[in-house]
């Protein structure tokens, strides 16, 4: 059993709702990362999406495009990104962490090299923002060899061929994008996220998280109502990028505090 499986079978036990933050591996320098890491578990969160670095991420907005900019200023690629895991992984090994980036970095790897790096670094899981299911075979086979769970996005627009495909191929918890566009743009159609959930169920067995608009307290605890984890990205980044460089940890984990809170009212 997988330690994302793990994790959300213990929340559903306890009846709570995942809070799964987001950021940048290197954001704003690699010497934080492992400190951010383990403060986001301190502050309360179940599972944890770290982005790779990329030069050009098509799904991101401005926000967490100037995150991946700072890092690869310092230079951050993928090998050092699984470094940074590994070295989380020496004091911490249960807290899920699920790379977040692009296809471009992994095939330049090679599927298989990193599959074997993810387990032995201590990965959980990978979502590949431009690895959409039909395309994914051969990742995936290497993933499932090493048993890391891949992750897939649904977008609003996902019909039902597509979502009962992501439903075979996902493992670990599925990954609802709750608006049209970039991370970070638009405003939450809450009305829109209870209408869609419970389609999705129809298809889908494993944890449904949502993520893309969630910028506070209040639109947390109301998603998290509709779902089974709520993903923020845009604003801890946002968080990250507004604070001096010594405030940073400090800064984070006090947001992610008051979304935990939120959450848990859920």
């Amino acid at each position: 059993m997988s330690r994302i499986q793990t994790t959300f079978d213990k929340l559903k036990l306890h009846k709570r709702k995942a809070l799964i933050p987001f950021f940048t591996a290197g954001d704003p320098d690699p010497k934080l990362t492992v400190p951010l890491l383990h403060a986001l578990v301190e502050a309360g969160a179940d599972v944890i999406e770290l982005g790779v670095p990329f030069s050009d991420p098509m799904a991101d907005g401005p926000t967490i495009q100037r995150s991946s900019e700072r890092a690869l200023k310092h230079h951050v690629s993928l090998h050092q990104v699984l470094d940074m895991v590994a070295e989380f992984r020496r004091s911490n090994t249960g807290t899920p962490i699920v790379l977040m980036g692009y296809g471009n970095p992994i095939q330049a790897m090679g599927w298989e090299t990193f599959a074997k790096r993810c387990a032995e670094a201590g990965v959980d899981g990978v979502l590949t923002v431009d690895f959409p299911p039909e395309e994914s075979h051969e990742a995936f086979a290497h993933l499932d060899k090493h048993g890391i769970d891949p992750i897939f996005l649904i977008a609003p627009t996902s019909n039902d061929a597509r979502v009962e495909r992501v439903a075979k191929m996902a493992r670990g918890y599925v990954y609802y994008v709750s608006l049209k566009g970039v991370t970070g743009a638009g405003h939450l159609d809450l009305a829109a996220i209870e209408k869609k959930i419970p389609q999705l169920r129809r298809h889908i067995k494993l944890p449904i998280g949502v993520g893309f608009g969630i910028r506070d307290a209040e639109t947390a605890l109301a998603v998290a109502k509709l779902c089974d984890g709520v993903v923020v990205g845009s604003r801890i980044v946002e968080e990250i990028e507004n604070s001096a460089e010594q405030d940073v940890v400090a800064n984070v984990s006090k947001l992610v505090r008051e979304l935990r809170l939120a959450v848990n009212r859920a």
